[in-house]
């Protein structure tokens, strides 16, 4: 850091040692982004960790069961956070992280419609309006307090990516 101090000690500029360093560009994250070698020696970009962690604890934060809030209300909000962060982030190459953030996304929608449904008879009557059969419904309504869990299952059958769709949740792999 001396070395760049003399270099630019005219010019009275201040340089933040904490952000600054020498070192390969494979190893620094620049505005949420960071190179990646990908096949054929091709360098792609990638989301950066630390992007990524900000946008699932903002998607938990959204998606909080305990807001009190209707599925419309938080597909909306969610829908566009998601549009904006997909158009800053759309440039990437790395479809299967995305890919991965998208089915986690729609699996806390799941355990929020399971939570607001609260009670056996009422998860079985919604799920069967939905189109799932009555093994599939009473299967899932045997669970209902396990929200997150059983959010993985066989409900995925019906609270599927299309039904998603219809919602406005937009793919982030897109």
């Amino acid at each position: 850091m001396r070395h760049l101090h003399m270099l630019y000690g005219n010019l009275h500029l201040r340089i933040n040692e904490a952000k600054s360093a020498v070192a390969s560009a494979y190893r620094r994250d620049f505005l949420g982004f960071g190179p990646w070698s990908a096949p054929g020696r091709k360098v792609r970009l990638r989301v950066a960790a630390k992007a990524l962690k900000r946008m699932r604890d903002r998607v938990r934060e959204i998606t909080s069961r305990t807001r009190g809030r209707s599925m419309i209300a938080v597909a909306e909000e969610l829908r566009r956070y998601l549009l904006g962060w997909r158009g800053y982030y759309g440039s990437v190459h790395t479809n299967r992280v995305l890919l991965r953030q998208d089915e986690w996304i729609r699996r806390r929608l799941r355990a929020i419609h399971l939570k607001q449904w609260k009670r056996g008879r009422t998860v079985f009557r919604e799920l069967r309006a939905r189109g799932a059969s009555k093994r599939v419904a009473a299967e899932v309504a045997g669970h209902t307090k396990r929200w997150w869990r059983t959010s993985r299952g066989v409900i995925h059958h019906v609270l599927n990516i299309p039904y998603f769709d219809q919602m406005g949740i937009p793919h982030l792999d897109e």
